[in-house]
């Protein structure tokens, strides 16, 4: 797009330099000094135009892009519809504005304002009411559900593992999109000198393949770059803004950067928590303390999916399965965090 906007700029302008030359140049000039000028004027229009294309390409690059996304997400019957209603609004308003233009003065000025608003409301008209439009013609379209956008997966969302799982029991639909430069950062990451790093790159390139053969709407390699950037997680924010797609991670701080930036974000910590089993405060629970706490006379345990007990009246019980009674629950993107006290019962053998 911007390769073609710039040749086509670059010709017009050319061509513009050299009626330019022929209109303006004196009559006196003659021989080598007047083509001479000529072809100056001519070489700098087309620099001109050459410039001029590269950014009117780039930004019709991305208009297309913008509507190829908004394209995806509408049905084809909307899209048609859009399309005969505008040329219905396009033949109204050239009606509208033969009335008019027998205006004086701005009569011209106002048919073409008249023509683009009128065009615009039937089009507008159309593509909201299109389903009742096929209706009265006799036409039912099928229902279509809202398309699923696509899932950018981070470096960190990879590396940790449970994503695989998450996507063979068919909880997650969608289109799963790994970036090229995600890819990069896990191949140095399995090319570190530490070994604990180079073992989780590698394994992170084997989930990789993985996720392509399990995924169940689809599985791509986005090959797109942004070299004016530094960082995943800055290329990240970007690609999904122009893919409008949803970001899947484990990071904490790219989910806060991603959402104030208009980026959904699913956040594999936040589906971990919401799995866990509840647990409500004044229910008893058993844990086995494995270590004293931070705080005075506390210990500390875990359930077996790994969240955190926190045990007053705990420290004396370190090595011993007890039973505890819930006082509060933390939650957060983080993790969770049950805040517990030691029943009676153990607190006294404990002390005996």
């Amino acid at each position: 797009m911007v390769v073609a906007t710039r040749i086509v700029l670059a010709v017009l302008f050319g061509l513009g330099g050299w009626q330019g030359g022929v209109t303006f140049f004196p009559k006196e000039w003659s021989g080598v000094a007047r083509y001479s000028a000529w072809v100056g004027v001519v070489v700098v229009a087309m620099g001109i135009g050459y410039l001029i294309g590269g950014l009117i390409g780039r930004w019709l690059a991305e208009r297309m892009k913008a509507l190829d996304r908004a394209a995806d997400r509408r049905p084809a019957a909307e899209l048609i519809v859009a399309a005969l209603s505008l040329v219905v609004g396009l033949i109204v308003a050239v009606l509208a504005g033969l009335l008019v233009a027998r205006l004086p003065i701005i009569g011209p000025y106002a048919a073409v304002i008249v023509a683009l608003v009128v065009a615009y409301i039937f089009s507008r008209i159309g593509a909201r009411k299109h389903v009742d439009i096929l209706r009265v013609v006799g036409i039912r379209p099928r229902q279509q559900l809202p398309p699923v956008p696509p899932r950018l997966i981070d470096t960190s969302a990879i590396i940790d593992g449970r994503l695989v799982d998450v996507v063979k029991t068919k909880f997650l639909s969608g289109q799963l999109v790994v970036p090229k430069f995600v890819l990069d950062e896990l191949q140095r990451v399995a090319d570190s000198n530490d070994p604990l790093k180079r073992a989780r790159g590698r394994r992170g390139l084997e989930l990789v393949e993985e996720l392509k053969e399990s995924a169940n709407g689809g599985f791509v390699v986005h090959e797109g770059d942004y070299p004016d950037l530094d960082g995943v997680d800055a290329k990240l924010v970007r690609l999904s803004n122009e893919l409008g797609a949803a970001v899947i991670t484990t990071d904490f701080n790219l989910n806060k950067v991603a959402q104030i930036q208009g980026v959904e974000v699913l956040n594999m910590n936040d589906l971990a928590n919401a799995l866990k089993p509840a647990v409500l405060p004044g229910e008893a629970i058993t844990v086995k303390i494995i270590r004293e706490g931070r705080e005075y006379d506390q210990g500390i345990g875990y359930l077996g999916d790994g969240t955190m007990i926190v045990v007053e009246g705990g420290k004396g019980l370190v090595g011993r399965e007890v039973q505890v009674e819930v006082t509060s629950v933390l939650q957060s993107s983080s993790g969770k965090m049950i805040f517990t006290k030691a029943a009676q019962d153990s607190s006294s053998s404990a002390g005996e």
